[in-house]
């Protein structure tokens, strides 16, 4: 008589992005972090649509309506969902405005000054010597150099304008990790498998971003992503400062200066309460995020995590 025999479980074998996503989807706040977060870029997506469901131009003055008779902006309610400010215009409407401009400026300078880090950190490190000595010094210089000040004369020249803001920002958020590129290329580049490539006849170059390169994937995601907030709330001061997105376009900064004015924040406090949360919210959820890849690409805490 045959004996049963037993079939041995189907081994999978997960990919690192599978294993990434899994950790992500057991993190709580990481995943209502990145809910938060797509909610928000659809918040901005739709504000065309919100303007037209409401009646309200983003920079459209209503003030028979959005004022009372003291000329008081009227608050939350069935006409405006969120009050109006003190030139009566709506808003919900400036906030859903304003969210692109801190989502365009925070995206798209974070990964303009991404790569200027990446590139000057992977240069430095690889090469060391005189190269890592002049670049490493001028990231120094950089890093000395006061950000209002700096602002401040750049738009005395050249006038605010979203460009020269999204280049103030770059020009100040590349520095740090292009010195966490460098570090890691120092350690990588006396490894096994740079010396084979080396020995194999390949170039510099080709080291440098089919060899190096791929192996810098996690801490690039990681800073990348936690320099975004950083970048909003850059964009947040220049604009609360009067150096950033030019009036009446609307964002986040310019808002609450608009409501600092006369004091008007006194008796329509949700001039403040709004915009102010909204760049709370935003600035946490992705420092909350960054913290979720930073332990999510951690071999290490993936296997306490389990």
């Amino acid at each position: 008589m045959s004996t049963p025999t037993l079939s041995a479980p189907a081994v999978s074998q997960r990919s690192s992005l599978r294993m990434t996503v899994d950790y992500l989807l057991k993190d709580r706040a990481s995943l209502l972090a990145a809910c938060f977060l797509a909610l928000l870029v659809l918040f901005a997506l739709v504000a065309p649509l919100l303007a037209l469901a409401t009646g309200h131009p983003p920079n459209e003055q209503f003030r028979d309506t959005g004022l009372t008779s003291a000329g008081v902006p009227v608050g939350p309610g069935g006409a405006f969902w969120l009050g109006a400010d003190q030139l009566g215009r709506d808003v919900l409407v400036r906030l859903a405005y304003g969210a692109r401009v801190s989502l365009v400026v925070g995206v798209v300078a974070s990964m303009a000054a991404a790569s200027i880090g990446i590139l000057v950190g992977m240069i430095a490190g690889y090469f060391g010597g005189r190269v890592d000595t002049v670049l490493s010094r001028c990231i120094d210089l950089v890093m000395s150099v006061p950000f209002l000040l700096a602002a401040l004369a750049l738009v005395s020249v050249l006038g605010a304008s979203l460009p020269l803001s999204v280049a103030v920002i770059v020009f100040f958020s590349w520095t740090s990790l292009a010195r966490v590129i460098r570090g890691q290329v120092i350690a990588l580049r006396q490894r096994e498998f740079v010396e084979a490539a080396r020995s194999l006849g390949a170039g510099h170059w080709s080291i440098i971003f089919r060899d190096i390169l791929p192996n810098l994937a996690a801490p690039i995601i990681i800073y990348a992503t936690l320099m975004i907030p950083s970048s909003i709330v850059f964009e947040a001061t220049l604009s609360f400062l009067g150096m950033g997105i030019v009036p009446p376009d609307a964002s986040w900064g310019g808002m609450l200066a608009e409501a600092s004015g006369n004091s008007i924040y006194l008796t329509a406090w949700w001039l403040v309460l709004f915009p102010g949360l909204a760049l709370l919210l935003t600035t946490l959820a992705f420092n909350v995020l960054g913290d979720g890849l930073r332990d999510a690409l951690d071999p290490r805490t993936r296997r306490k995590a389990k």
